[in-house]
């Protein structure tokens, strides 16, 4: 199985555009001087030996070719089921074959292990956030999938349908009947569009949201919904063209954000407590919350103070259910008036104090928004120093957010000229014309060295690569096969933007390591990510991820942290059966390309895109099918 899946991604046929190694003219050869035949031969033998070592591309077979085809090419290497498990290296040396985990661990997630987090105070629920392991508690093995697992059907179904053996819970089933997040009908679940917002569904909960606010002219593009349940607010949204990261801790309700990920929807682990939301400042235009339980009008308002950082100007905080309109619900829910009344009031005073103004309460449902700018709202403050929260001081960066402790202090928008103005370098464009535009803060010059020109070059450049992926490397990229996608080390979001007409999403992480963080940027296009240290593990779940990508990943990190463990992350995050395209410097690429040799991996590396003169190389590989049962042992396909 493993090797028909590799069939599809990239090894096949010569092309006329491969960069495959190609044959001397003879006839220049023999009008060439003897100096240039010398040189003609030394490059030869270059190229002979970066074959010999490395690949030629196109990198893999091509999805659909039989094993036979692929073993008849002189051109490709050997992809039959013993690749991987040779014991030695070329030079004798010991290849280390990584070993299964128990299957307790085929849920594992490293930074919120729910065992682990009991060791940490419950104050603010700082017990729930992210917890990593020492190094020494690392796990040198691979995650195990469960019995039964099927690849996730293909995107829309998966929005309604997902197989119970990738995701064996039953209790939201039951816990959450009422309000429909998710039904058990034999070997699927079934996800009707329920939750905590309406009667009516998700559908009818976002026309009558789009009734107020403007959800279908591409002025809203990106979307957080915290406290998401399995994501259908966010699954709904996309027939809007509207991108919503569902966040959610690890809690009580099981797998909600497993439930979500299966369905191919984007959502990440996470939970408000003491952190910051691990995003920048003004990153999304529109925040949400249906009976999240978020404290809103506790800890000086701390949370509103968190979405006020990460909302745009002119952003819009959703809130629905308790206790909105408790005149009307209060005796469905249970609590008495004076208490659901000091709810409210509490949060009604909070968004007045970050200067919100509230656009409309209608039934359950109260929507307000952030100013354009925060002329009028500094000089408030200015004028009432007494007033809650502070103004936060413009030498704080408001975009750190890796490990950075919330403020109770009010995030500044960016200076105006005039009181019309928006904040931040003037208005988005509408998706999704966004995606390619000039990023207002590339366009106002608060990236270092980054200009219009270089954004635009860096626009083309990844759409040449993604091109390239399409015909060469991965095809089933460009056809419906990959939903959920990681790019490891996104830059200014160029990868996702070229897939942006595809019918996938992209997790654009940003490593606090980078040279500039332009995590801004990318919401700036429209897109969605996060921080993410890949010294530490992600914050999801196993087997979320259809495709990795990692760009200079491992240039990066090697001298940081030991790149096994990056290695055996990456295969956590991915599916059974999932690609990976890692670019890098072709002396670090060996070196990875050794370990992944005892991995369950079929890989094989490529030249550039621009020809094999190019250091930098392609690693491409399919994590192969194999599945966990009982006692430790496994079966593999």
């Amino acid at each position: 199985m493993a090797m028909d899946l590799f069939n599809g991604i990239g090894l096949g046929k010569d092309k006329p555009n491969s960069p495959k190694v190609h044959k001397l003219d003879n006839g220049r050869r023999r009008r060439l001087t003897l100096l240039f035949t010398v040189a003609g031969l030394c490059c030869f033998f270059y190229i002979l030996g970066s074959w010999q070592n490395g690949g030629t591309g196109p990198a893999a077979t091509t999805l659909g070719k039989s094993a036979d085809t692929a073993a008849c090419n002189n051109a490709v290497l050997d992809f039959g089921a013993h690749h991987g498990l040779s014991s030695t290296n070329k030079d004798g040396s010991k290849i280390q074959q990584i070993p299964p985990c128990d299957m307790k661990y085929s849920e594992y997630t490293p930074c919120e292990d729910p065992v682990r987090s009991l060791k940490f105070p419950r104050a603010q629920l700082a017990y729930r956030e992210r917890h990593c392991p020492e190094k020494n508690e690392l796990l040198k093995c691979l995650i195990p999938a469960p019995p039964g697992y099927k690849n996730p059907l293909p995107w829309p179904k998966s929005r309604d349908y997902a197989w119970f053996a990738n995701t064996p819970h039953k209790e939201l089933t039951v816990e959450k009947a009422i309000q429909k997040w998710v039904q058990y009908q034999g070997e699927k679940l079934y996800f009707p569009g329920g939750g905590t917002f309406s009667a009516g569904g998700a559908d009818k909960y976002i026309e009558d949201i789009a009734a107020l606010i403007p959800l279908d002219d591409g002025t809203i593009r990106t979307a957080i919904d915290t406290g998401c349940g399995v994501g259908s607010w966010g699954a709904y949204l996309l027939k809007k063209n509207i991108l919503a990261m569902s966040f959610a801790p690890r809690d009580t309700h099981v797998s909600q954000i497993q439930f979500a990920l299966e369905r191919g929807v984007p959502a990440i682990l996470g939970i408000m407590a003491t952190n910051r939301m691990p995003y920048p400042a003004r990153a999304f235009d529109m925040a949400h919350c249906s009976r999240c339980l978020i404290p809103w009008g506790g800890h000086d308002n701390i949370f509103l103070i968190e979405v006020d950082r990460v909302l745009r100007p002119g952003g819009y905080w959703i809130l629905s259910g308790p206790p909105i309109n408790w005149k009307k619900y209060y005796k469905g829910w249970e609590r008495t008036q004076e208490d659901l009344k000091a709810e409210q009031d509490k949060i009604e005073d909070g968004a007045r104090r970050l200067c919100w103004r509230k656009v409309t309460e209608k039934d359950n449902l109260a929507i307000w928004q952030k100013p354009w700018n925060h002329v009028d709202c500094v000089a408030y403050h200015k004028k009432n120093p007494s007033v809650l929260p502070h103004v936060c001081s413009k030498l704080e960066d408001p975009d750190r957010a890796w490990y950075q402790k919330m403020e109770t202090c009010l995030t500044p928008l960016p200076d105006v000229k005039e009181k019309k103005d928006v904040a931040g370098g003037g208005p988005l464009a509408k998706f999704p014309a966004r995606v390619t535009a000039i990023p207002p803060r590339i366009a106002s010059g608060t990236i270092p060295n980054m200009t219009p020109e270089k954004f635009r070059e860096d626009t083309k450049l990844w759409e040449k690569r993604v091109s390239y992926y399409q015909k060469h490397l991965v095809p089933p990229l460009a056809h419906g096969r990959y939903r959920n996608i990681m790019d490891m080390n996104a830059g200014l979001g160029g990868f996702a933007a070229a897939l942006v007409k595809e019918p996938v999403w992209v997790m654009n992480a940003m490593p606090p390591e980078a040279k500039d963080n332009t995590l801004g940027v990318i919401y700036e296009r429209g897109l969605i990510g996060t921080y993410q240290n890949w010294c530490e593990a992600f914050s999801t779940y196993p087997r979320t991820y259809d495709l990795v990508h990692a760009d200079g990943v491992f240039s990066m990190y090697q001298d940081r942290c030991d790149i096994l463990d990056v290695l055996i992350e990456m295969d956590r995050i991915l599916r059974p059966e999932g690609a990976v395209l890692v670019r890098d410097e072709v002396d670090v690429l060996n070196k990875v390309m050794l370990i992944t040799q005892g991995m369950r991996w079929e890989c094989r590396m490529t030249d550039h895109e621009d020809g094999p003169f190019v250091r930098e190389k392609i690693m491409v590989c399919v994590k192969t099918y194999w599945v966990g049962v009982a006692l430790n042992t496994t079966t593999s396909s």
